[in-house]
Order: C-alpha cells, then structure tokens, then sequence
C-alpha cells in the first residue's frame, strides 16, 4: 500500500465519522424542532434560530394535531 491508497482511507474514514456525526446532529435538532412546535413555538421562530428556512422548519416539524 502507497502513501496515496493510504491518505484515501484516511480520508474515507474521515468522511464516514463526518457523516455519522452529522446524523446525529440532524436527529437532535429535528427532535428539539418537533419539541418546539409542541410547545407553541412557529415555524418562523424556529427558522430564524437554526438559519433554515421557515418551510424547511414547517415540513420537519409540522403543527401538531389538535
């Protein structure tokens, strides 16, 4: 193995841990989003604190049946 096949599964691992990282992320964030909207908190408010957009927000976390 040259040190390119090996910089390659560096990076691959790299990206692998990135990527199970930001999973993560994403479910914690949709799990608070939901917990917001259940909370009366819109889905502009929301938008405005995460930078997504209100749709986005809207579509992830819904209104929750009354």
């Amino acid at each position: 193995m040259d040190t390119l096949d090996m910089e390659i599964q560096a990076a691959a691992k790299k990206r692998t841990k990135a990527e199970e990282a930001f999973k993560r992320a994403d479910e914690e964030l949709r799990v608070l989003l939901v917990k917001g909207r259940a909370e009366g908190k819109g889905p502009s408010h929301m938008a405005k604190l995460t930078g997504f957009t209100r749709e986005w927000v809207a579509k992830i976390a819904p209104q929750p049946k009354s």
